[in-house]
């Protein structure tokens, strides 16, 4: 810790020393709590710091902290805004988890020395490269269940016979079923097509719940890594998609360019200085992306 042991170093993210911004770039930039940002450099590495309080960021405050939605929620974004900041300036950036800590500078170099292989492969991996999200909701009748047709088992009797009525439920289901499945082709054909359009992509499960929003059935949850050159076309591929599918029942949701959170795979994980808390970072948005959008709430499934 420290000398006063009264501070700790909030770690946001790794990226190359050659390519970490200065101290006038971070000069009006701040972190999670309001503090400067700042680089410790080592090695041809740099990770991005912040200086906070260890009365609100030991292991057992931080602990009772992340029990606090509105806390996750202000820290997601402020962690967010500072990986942004470095993004924007054409640096390959490595997201460090959220709520990742050591006790000085020391405690950094040691990491970055000690990851410095699996670290430096992962910049080379990613360098040039930003992260999509895409995800498709069912905008039609089949994003919901299947009605029961007719007010009432009382109106039912009165105007069909049993054998009608079960008819009726029958063809529901059925058109029911069919449009579900031209939703979730239509799904597979954006998804094949943006792909090929992708250096790597990342599946994730299907939102449900208040993480899907308003938005209908999610059946498309989607990251892609895609070159720095090759954005616009990716993203005029989503816009010609987003005028077309309507028809399909689908609608599209495009966010990014992000810093490739889905993509950086253990390279920044388990870093955390023992004796303090590190902990997976809460879903976007993203990004990642506020939801918080700070990258996933759950692995996904990797695909070449």
């Amino acid at each position: 810790m420290n000398a006063n042991h009264e501070e700790l170093l909030y770690a946001y993210a790794v990226t190359r020393d050659a390519g970490a911004p200065g101290a006038d770039d971070l000069e009006t930039l701040t972190g999670v709590a309001g503090e400067p940002v700042r680089a410790v450099r080592h090695l041809g590495l740099a990770t991005l710091v912040g200086p906070v309080p260890a009365a609100g960021f030991g292991e057992a405050a931080l602990h009772a902290s992340l029990e606090d939605i509105a806390w996750l929620e202000k820290a997601a974004r402020a962690h967010q805004r500072v990986i942004d900041a470095v993004t924007a300036t054409g640096a390959c950036v490595l997201p460090m988890r959220l709520a990742t800590v050591y006790h000085d500078e020391a405690g950094v170099r040691r990491m970055l020395a000690n990851r410095h292989a699996q670290l430096g492969a992962a910049l080379d991996r990613l360098d040039g490269c930003v992260e999509w999200g895409v995800k498709v909701h069912a905008s039609g009748s089949a994003a919901q269940a299947p009605a029961a047709t007719a007010t009432g088992p009382r109106a039912s009797r009165a105007a069909v016979s049993g054998r009608d009525y079960l008819r009726r439920r029958a063809a529901a289901r059925h058109a029911h079923e069919e449009e579900a499945r031209r939703e979730d082709e239509a799904a597979r054909g954006i998804h094949a097509v943006l792909t090929a359009l992708a250096e790597q992509t990342r599946l994730y499960p299907p939102q449900h719940g208040p993480l899907a929003g308003p938005s209908g059935r999610n059946i498309l949850n989607a990251a892609y890594l895609v070159r720095r050159e090759g954005g616009d076309r990716f993203t005029s591929a989503v816009a010609g998609f987003a005028d077309l599918v309507p028809e399909d029942g689908v609608r599209l949701e495009l966010t990014g360019p992000w810093a490739p959170y889905s993509f950086a795979g253990q390279a920044t994980s388990g870093l955390a200085e023992t004796g303090q808390a590190e902990t997976g970072q809460t879903a976007t948005g993203q990004p990642t992306r506020a939801q918080p959008t700070l990258g996933r709430p759950v692995p996904g499934e990797d695909v070449p």
